[in-house]
């Protein structure tokens, strides 16, 4: 023991690596600068400007979530340049199913032990979310708290505010016969991971292996960063043609879809409207689980719903497309209270 007595680093936490994160980070940070911005990292709180944004009478929207076990995938790989694309698309992705554009974004990282290289590479990736989605990342928080986490774990937490013009919210008018438009993808996003590492543990399969659908790792196919929708759906709020969006996460579509649809309504889902994506045949197979599991548990190829009145098809379809996303007309709104599913996907 140092005769001057213990100290924090005695404890394990290290406030000199703090340090050197912040300043690490800060040029991610600066590349999401926006419209609205103030500030930039290093002060107690992120600021933000609602007219410099070009809001007149705003309703404020906020989302929060995080990455789930896909987090295990990432550390016992090494590959951690996509999670925090992940973590802002958790919640992104959900804000704009409020009708709202998100503004700015706030994370948190919480570890045992804090590695200034990996936490920068996560924070980094968050930074490449946010730019990606036009959001700025203005704050965050990284705790070290030694005896909480084991080894290497982390975890990740993240916190999204939009805005949206009073009265402009979705969703909206959904009626009888309106359309729904299925986005592509990219894969399992970041929902249903406790379940691929069980089946993934249960085979003797390693991260290293190599990967049955992709030119690469399993690994590192299962960490293909979750969808951002943001572009596409913003373009298609403001041409005014949406009436609703579903995030396609937890409860897959059999769960998302009833989300925004009012009462006395259901859905008619036709699923030959799309290929499956082969991980999750894969997954299928190797699980043993019939195609009702696969629809309430993974998103099976579709990382957002849109609604839409019929008439408007071909713009929302224009207005995703130029956002990158691939278009799929996988149903309607119909009487009833139940998403029915026709045709078959395994």
């Amino acid at each position: 023991m140092a005769t001057g007595g213990l100290s924090y680093a005695d404890a394990g936490v290290d406030i000199d690596a703090g340090n050197a994160l912040v300043e690490r980070i800060k040029s991610a940070s600066v590349r999401t600068s926006r419209s609205g911005n103030v500030d930039g990292l290093g002060g107690f709180g992120g600021m933000f400007d609602l007219r410099a944004a070009g809001y007149e009478d705003p309703i404020i929207v906020a989302a929060t979530d995080g990455v789930g076990t896909k987090l295990k995938i990432a550390i016992e790989t090494g590959h951690f340049g996509g999670v925090g694309i992940d973590l802002v698309a958790m919640c992104v992705n959900d804000l704009v199913c409020q009708g709202a554009e998100p503004l700015f974004f706030l994370d948190y990282l919480a570890t045992g032990r804090l590695d200034v290289g990996r936490a920068a590479l996560v924070i980094e990736s968050i930074a490449e979310g946010c730019a990606l989605s036009g959001c700025a990342l203005i704050g965050g928080e990284t705790a070290e708290m030694p005896g909480m986490y084991a080894g290497d774990d982390f975890d990740l937490a993240g916190f999204a505010v939009g805005a949206m013009e009073r009265g402009r919210g979705l969703p909206s008018g959904v009626s009888e016969g309106d359309v729904l438009l299925g986005l592509a993808s990219d894969g399992v996003h970041s929902n249903g991971f406790s379940l691929v590492r069980r089946i993934v543990e249960e085979h003797g399969c390693s991260w290293d292996d190599a990967c049955p659908w992709a030119d690469n790792s399993l690994g590192q196919a299962l960490l293909t960063p979750t969808k951002l929708y943001v572009r596409g759906a913003v373009n298609a709020i403001r041409a005014g043609a949406l009436r609703g969006l579903a995030h396609i996460t937890g409860g897959g579509l059999t769960e998302n879809v009833p989300r925004v649809l009012p009462e006395g309504l259901g859905a008619e889902i036709d699923l030959g409207a799309w290929e499956l994506p082969p991980v999750f045949a894969w997954l299928a197979e190797k699980g043993g689980f019939a195609e009702p599991e696969l629809l309430r548990t993974f998103n099976a190829g579709i990382g957002m719903v849109a609604v839409t009145p019929a008439v408007s098809v071909e713009s929302v379809t224009v207005a995703f497309a130029e956002g990158g996303h691939q278009v799929f007309r996988i149903g309607r709104v119909v009487a009833g209270d139940d998403v029915v599913f026709q045709g078959k996907l395994l």
